[in-house]
């Protein structure tokens, strides 16, 4: 086969699974953002049902500001995933998965050490895994990853990030316990599907699992692992 037929196939089909993946975050978050534009419409029509006092409305206006907030957040979200889905002027990058990892751990060192979390990361030796794509939206969907289980992590606990699989097949698993319960839609929650968004349209795939009070994601990489092929 031509080798340009089989870029422009390569690089269509990928557009394609990256609008297919970014309506999963997308559809998560325009079903979160229901919930507090429904809670904050109720407010305003029992504000205008009857009279109320000084403190029922003081109450009511804390209530409608908090449900606001919850929105921007969202909304925010939504911009961020949708300027992923769009995708960029940048060319894809030969890289090392290792070093990524490894850089974005360290960079939120002083946030695991003043939250007394231990950040464990095992990456066989052996297993020297590149993989061809834009390097900075994988980085920045690495950090939103990292951040986000970091901020729903038990105080004093540890969060692991391990490299593996068979060399054809490798995946990144981040693995975490889940300290007290976080609302829902927290801003850590959001933090993972902007993250999901930006692995998906990468080329990888995302599987989030929760076991107790455990959870862990898996990043399939084998859509974005280096091929190098014959000429």
């Amino acid at each position: 086969m031509n080798a340009n037929l089989s870029s422009n196939t390569t690089a269509i089909a990928r557009s394609s699974q990256s609008a297919t993946a970014a309506r999963r975050p997308v559809a998560q978050l325009l079903h979160a953002l229901n919930q507090p534009l429904t809670g904050l419409q109720c407010s305003m029509e029992v504000a205008l049902a009857s009279p109320r006092t000084t403190e029922q409305h003081v109450r009511g206006l804390r209530e409608a500001l908090e449900l606001t907030e919850r929105m921007r957040a969202l909304v925010e979200a939504l911009r961020e995933v949708t300027d992923l889905a769009e995708g960029t002027d940048e060319r894809s990058e030969t890289f090392e998965v290792k070093t990524v990892v490894g850089e974005t751990l360290d960079d939120l060192d002083p946030v695991a050490e003043a939250k007394s979390v231990r950040l464990a990361f095992n990456c066989p030796v052996a297993l020297c895994l590149e993989v061809r794509t834009e390097r900075r939206g994988f980085t920045a969907a690495t950090f939103r990853l990292f951040e986000s289980a970091l901020s729903l992590s038990v105080r004093g606990s540890e969060l692991s990030v391990a490299i593996g699989g068979a060399q054809a097949d490798p995946s990144i698993r981040v693995r975490w316990q889940e300290g007290r319960l976080q609302a829902a839609f927290s801003r850590s929650d959001i933090g993972l599907l902007v993250a999901q968004s930006g692995f998906e349209r990468a080329g990888a795939t995302w599987e989030r699992q929760r076991t107790e009070n455990m959870e862990s994601v898996t990043l399939g990489l084998a859509g974005v692992l280096l091929r190098r092929e014959l000429s």
